[in-house]
């Protein structure tokens, strides 16, 4: 193989970094030293956030008189993590007697309604529902 010496790489060079069948893409690691799979991981652990209230969301809470315990968001966010793996974007997510209607890619939950605001108990713009 012919090593070129003025800065760029030979042909022979650049199929053995990119074509070497020795070679995993796990094992390549970026300027940070950080492997594709720890970069993977470290996203999966920032789509635990909580979830955020729209504007409009934090208006109907207020509207409503309704306020979250902590056991109620924890199941809150429990369920947009479920629906989150199950491919849902737009997901009802029902906490005891309250309905949230959350945006998943976002984490935001873009509505929200107890069980007498819901009295037609019709849901619409959804592709999933999750009861907690």
């Amino acid at each position: 193989m012919k090593i070129q010496k003025n800065g760029f790489l030979s042909i022979e060079q650049l199929q053995d970094q990119y074509l070497s069948p020795n070679k995993s893409a796990a094992s390549i690691k970026t300027a940070e030293g950080k492997t594709f799979q720890e970069i993977l991981e470290s996203r999966r652990g920032m789509a635990a956030e909580e979830v955020k209230f729209s504007k409009h969301a934090a208006g109907r809470l207020a509207d409503r008189n309704i306020e979250l315990t902590s056991s109620q968001m924890e199941r809150l966010q429990e369920g947009a993590q479920k629906a989150q793996l199950k491919g849902i974007k737009e997901s009802l997510v029902i906490v005891d007697q309250l309905a949230f209607i959350v945006n998943i890619p976002n984490n935001t939950v873009v509505t929200a309604m107890n069980q007498s605001d819901a009295a037609e108990n019709v849901f619409t713009n959804i592709d999933g529902a999750v009861i907690i």
